[in-house]
């Protein structure tokens, strides 16, 4: 009996300590480094209260409307402190480069926070020695941001990636870079 009344003490614990909910800001949709929030971009989500992290209640509303983000983050994202201010990208040993791109460079639908490989084609004068050139030709980066230009002939992704890679990329001949969305990360 004593077993018993033990096992439902602590699942009422449990349960209410799981069950304790806040409603608290969270993204509503994606948004880019520098955003400054509207409330359009902010809904309300319950998240556990016990989490450790210090969630902006929906209570604070009024004061994280009108604040640049620090990060470029996707939807669903629960707000902090934290994600709120200055820029903090890129962070040291990172570079953001941009690429221009015409439809067929890059998948449709490829928004900021993917993982992606960037690809330049070799010329038509060294596809034979690609496999032994020492220069890469090929570097993994996250999107930052996605820009279409008002004739949608072209569309500027900014990438988050290494220093030296972003150099890299930056000489590489236009026209020739591709990216490719990965999962995860690497090639």
């Amino acid at each position: 009996m004593l077993l018993v009344l033990g096992c439902t003490a602590g699942g009422v614990v449990v349960a209410t300590r799981v069950g304790h909910q806040e409603p608290v800001l969270v993204l509503a949709r994606s948004v880019s480094v520098g955003k400054v929030l509207s409330d359009q971009d902010l809904r309300e989500e319950s998240v556990s209260a016990d989490s450790g992290l210090a969630f902006i209640p929906v209570s604070s509303r009024a004061k994280a409307e009108g604040r640049p983000v620090a990060y470029s983050l996707p939807a669903g994202t629960p707000l902090t402190k934290n994600v709120l201010g200055e820029a903090h990208v890129p962070p040291a040993g990172q570079a953001i480069a941009a690429v221009g791109l015409k439809a067929g460079q890059f998948p449709t639908g490829v928004q900021p926070g993917n993982r992606v490989t960037v690809v330049v084609a070799p010329t038509s004068g060294n596809a034979t020695n690609s496999t032994s050139s020492s220069s890469q030709s090929a570097w993994d980066a996250s999107v930052t941001d996605v820009r279409s230009d008002s004739t949608d002939q072209t569309t500027v992704i900014s990438l988050q990636m290494a220093q030296a890679d972003a150099r890299q990329l930056a000489a590489a001949p236009a026209g020739q870079i591709s990216v490719v969305m990965v999962h995860g990360g690497g090639r």
